[in-house]
């Protein structure tokens, strides 16, 4: 799927900026642990629920939304918003899907404070990190078996892995995997 624009493709259900800030508040609420974290969210929402979107679409905007400046939240928010309810959509989806945030830390910084470490708080964050571990490790899932397709991805998949684990920098594995993508490709068409 190649990413649309939103040029005839916003949603001509009635409210969409409503069910827009709406869903992406929902998002936002429990997006603790950061972008890879919250794909299920996003999934469960906008995929199964809203149908919005399809896996492939996801994957494209998760894909997209790392090449341009800014959290996964906030640029799939902000795509999606614009997508079904064109500009207006985008701004209230963006501001949707921050607005949590905003609202979490401002309390547990006034309610908590200076005192961060009780051993209350302490196990809460504890258990909340055990589940985001899960989280991101269903979001390497749902990637991986959408993300590579064929032989030639599984070895750049592997080749990237065993790179960055022997300490190689990340843009240098992006860059070599684009080469030997497009060098595949190349071969393939011969």
């Amino acid at each position: 799927m190649a990413l649309k624009t939103n040029e005839g493709t916003a949603s001509s259900e009635p409210h969409i900026q409503l069910q827009l800030f709406i869903s992406f508040l929902k998002v936002g609420f429990f997006m603790f642990g950061g972008g890879y974290a919250m794909i299920p969210l996003l999934e469960q929402e906008l995929i199964h629920k809203r149908k919005w979107i399809s896996n492939d679409d996801l994957l494209e905007i998760i894909s997209f939304s790392q090449m341009t400046p800014g959290t996964i939240a906030i640029n799939a928010a902000t795509f999606i918003g614009n997508q079904q309810g064109r500009a207006w959509g985008g701004l209230v989806a963006s501001f949707g899907i921050i607005f949590p945030s905003l609202l979490i830390i401002s309390l547990v910084y006034h309610l908590a404070g200076s005192h961060f470490d009780l051993p209350w708080l302490q196990n809460a964050f504890l258990g909340i990190r055990a589940c985001l571990v899960a989280m991101i490790g269903k979001s390497f899932i749902k990637l991986f078996k959408t993300g590579i397709k064929g032989n030639i991805s599984v070895a750049i998949f592997l080749l990237a892995l065993i790179g960055l684990l022997l300490g190689a920098h990340p843009i240098l594995i992006i860059i070599l995997g684009a080469i030997a993508g497009f060098i595949a490709f190349k071969i393939t068409l011969k």
